[in-house]
């Protein structure tokens, strides 16, 4: 039988520079194709999860798999050709100052050599969808923190990556623009099958978009299952109010496709 596990953990646990454990004993599996909210107090460890899964920091103890692969041990090679498969959006955003907004955004396409037509076409797409097309040749300073996770968002969606982590990725956004990656986000999930985790202490968004949630506390991990919050009397229920543009992630991904024929 195929193993349609995309994450597992494995009795995990993480601590940096000899200090206490950030995380203690952590055991799940995530299937291709699942959507989950990541969910915890600041300092619980939920970017310290994320870093472990895209092998930007090794556990203390515990063994984990991606794709159905132990980590442990891999080579600098094996660790780059794992994140090839899976991209990472980090509240910092990580944008290149010495390179426009275009040339960032395009950036993952060149390293993974496809024509310079194709990128053209589809990194233009994306920042028409994340609202950006007229900053292409923007310096990235110049842009709103918003502005700028948008950019970071764009730059990780557009390798079609079968994992996507993001930490706090609306964060910096007002409603409008936080339902847009939203949606994006879920358009991914469902058209490509991408596993995507989206860390968020935010409960108006988890309320909104009910999917099952991984709970950090006390050094572990549990899962629940996501439920709407009933406003308080006498307040209107928080909603979300954005465009959902599946026809145009449609056309987006049919761009997808060409330069993976090509």
């Amino acid at each position: 039988m195929e193993d349609n596990t995309a994450i597992s953990f494995a009795n995990v646990a993480a601590r940096y520079e000899h200090g206490a454990d950030v995380l203690t004993d952590v055991s799940f599996n995530i299937s291709a194709g699942a959507f989950y909210f990541l969910s915890g107090a600041s300092g619980a460890g939920k970017t310290t999860l994320l870093r472990l899964i895209y092998q930007l920091h090794a556990p203390s103890a515990g063994q984990i798999k991606l794709f159905g692969k132990p980590t442990d041990g891999i080579s600098r090679d094996e660790i780059a050709a794992l994140r090839q498969k899976m991209a990472i959006v980090f509240q910092e955003y990580s944008l290149l100052s010495h390179l426009t907004v275009f040339d960032n955004i395009a950036l993952p396409l060149r390293v993974r050599g496809l024509p310079e037509a194709k990128i053209k076409k589809l990194v233009a797409k994306v920042l028409e969808w994340v609202g950006l097309g007229k900053y292409a040749d923007a310096d990235p300073r110049s842009l709103s923190g918003g502005q700028q996770q948008r950019v970071s968002v764009a730059r990780a969606i557009i390798v079609q990556p079968s994992i996507l982590l993001a930490d706090e990725p609306t964060g910096n956004l007002d409603d409008e623009n936080a339902s847009r990656l939203m949606e994006l986000f879920i358009q991914m999930n469902r058209l490509f099958g991408t596993t995507v985790i989206l860390a968020t202490h935010n409960h108006k968004l988890m309320d909104t978009y009910k999917f099952p949630v991984i709970k950090v506390e006390n050094h572990r991990v549990g899962f629940v299952v996501n439920a709407p919050t009933k406003p308080a009397k006498g307040e209107s229920a928080k909603v979300w109010k954005g465009p959902k543009p599946q026809n145009y992630f449609a056309e987006l991904s049919k761009q997808f496709d060409d330069i993976g024929n090509a």
